[in-house]
């Protein structure tokens, strides 16, 4: 297996369930993959678990990768011990920062019924979360015309009134979004624009 894994791989890995956010904002990851058994899902959610979670709190403060069994003893709520009543008794999670000035983190929980994960897997898993934590990081070659394109598009201004206010013609317009969908990897103008207010440019 390599770092370059997809959902079959991990589901492999991780065969217990598994939980992945890139790129937590204030308050939401900007992509978030659920993979968790629905029951715990429901429990933990319905108890709410999420303030107490010693996962959580550990995957907040910390860097690098922290198996379950080795999470400090602070859980309260018994929430690692109710896991394992739901086939998760083992679990590996990872957090990655890159220090980036908009102090963006990614994290992700892994989880196997069987047996402890090696540190090979630990490694992979590591290679994976890292990966993806990089593809979603924010363009940073849109230039300011872009942005303001794309600034107004979000306000809900049309193309006309964009132009009017830019005073360039539409097809000026027309280019510069053309240009940002492309680095922003959107289909619309109106993606690229939620994209761009997701990564904090506009």
């Amino acid at each position: 297996m390599s770092a370059l894994m997809g959902p079959e791989e991990i589901r492999q890995l991780a065969p217990a369930g598994y939980y992945i956010a890139l790129r937590i904002g204030f308050a939401f990851p900007m992509e978030e993959v659920n993979e968790l058994p629905p029951d715990w899902v429901e429990h933990y959610t319905n108890h709410r678990f999420m303030l107490f979670d010693p996962v959580v709190r550990w995957a907040y403060g910390n860097v690098g990768t922290c198996r379950w069994s080795d999470l400090p003893l602070d859980d309260p709520k018994k929430i690692v011990r109710q896991a394992q009543a739901f086939g998760m008794r083992y679990g590996v999670t990872i957090s990655i920062f890159d220090g980036s000035p908009d102090g963006q983190r990614s994290f992700g929980s892994f989880t196997r019924s069987d047996r402890e994960y090696t540190d090979l897997e630990v490694k992979l898993l590591k290679a994976f979360l890292t990966r993806r934590h990089n593809e979603t990081a924010p363009p940073t070659n849109l230039t300011r015309a872009e942005l303001e394109a794309l600034s107004m598009v979000k306000d809900g201004k049309r193309l006309k009134e964009i132009a009017h206010e830019l005073s360039v013609s539409e097809g000026a317009v027309k280019q510069r979004l053309k240009n940002a969908k492309l680095k922003l990897g959107a289909k619309t103008g109106t993606q690229a624009a939620t994209l761009a207010s997701q990564y904090g440019l506009i």
